[in-house]
């Protein structure tokens, strides 16, 4: 088993001898020596931090792919949950939400907890307006001019709907792009930048709601203007980038882009 988690040359060291990693590598070793059908992980790496977490997740991963068992992996580390699992089951409140593969949970959440609890997203509020074709429908969004969205479920005009975008789904530019069909264009106001090396986020203001937008650095230019706070911007997004709920738990409203007085009614600037 030492072997297997790559400590063999560690096997003379007392306990506190070892580091907080090392300590978590021989607490699996202890579970796996009995040669079980499921391992159960209760929040195993909640006392790491970021850098040993994140080593810990490869390490664990080798150690499944290497005994071939089930794991059985409890954490509230929605990045952990997306890099170890094959499938996921989100829970809430001792009740099952969704189970399915990390692509599925992520880009199509049955309820607005699934969707607000694995990784980031916007909420709006409005209804169906109308569906031209079978496979897209046009929103009504107070104060927003019509939103095109994917109708994955089948929804009718005149139904009310909560639409999520993912913020890494929304680009944003300083200038108003090429029009192009099933896109939605929404001029902006920048309230507030966040950059983080990887990624930069933004917070725009949009037709009174407040979104949030990730804009991903692949290429980054030192001199290139950056957008700033006050700066007035294009944010974008293809139809298929959103999706539809077509309920919305009262526990989930302090999610929502809006207040939810009714219907789509914006933020009045506050």
């Amino acid at each position: 088993m030492l072997e297997l988690i790559r400590m063999a040359d560690q096997a003379a060291k007392k306990p506190d001898q070892l580091s907080g990693g090392q300590r978590q590598r021989v607490a699996v070793a202890r579970a796996l020596v009995n040669k079980p059908d499921v391992l159960l992980l209760d929040e195993p790496l909640a006392a790491l931090d970021l850098k040993l977490r994140q080593k810990m997740l490869i390490e664990l991963d080798l150690i499944h792919d290497e005994v071939g068992i089930t794991f059985l992996y409890v954490t509230h580390d929605q990045a952990e949950a997306m890099s170890l699992s094959d499938r996921i089951a989100v829970m809430d409140g001792g009740r099952i939400e969704q189970v399915g593969a990390p692509a599925e949970i992520y880009e199509s959440p049955r309820t607005s907890f699934v969707a607000a609890f694995i990784g980031d997203t916007n909420f709006l509020e409005g209804r169906v307006e109308a569906c031209p074709d079978r496979e897209y429908c046009r929103l009504a969004i107070a104060g927003l001019p019509g939103i095109l969205c994917f109708n994955d479920k089948s929804l009718q005009p005149g139904q009310p709907i909560y639409l999520s975008i993912r913020p890494e789904k929304i680009h944003i530019s300083r200038e108003r792009p090429e029009e192009k069909p099933q896109r939605n264009y929404l001029p902006a106001v920048i309230e507030d930048v966040i950059y983080l090396g990887s990624n930069t986020k933004y917070w725009v203001r949009a037709g009174g709601y407040r979104i949030q937008v990730f804009r991903q650095h692949a290429r980054y230019f030192l001199d290139e203007q950056p957008l700033r706070w006050k700066d007035e911007a294009w944010i974008w997004w293809h139809a298929d980038d959103g999706f539809m709920l077509d309920h919305f738990r009262k526990a989930d409203e302090g999610l929502l882009a809006v207040p939810p007085q009714s219907v789509g009614e914006p933020l009045n600037g506050k």
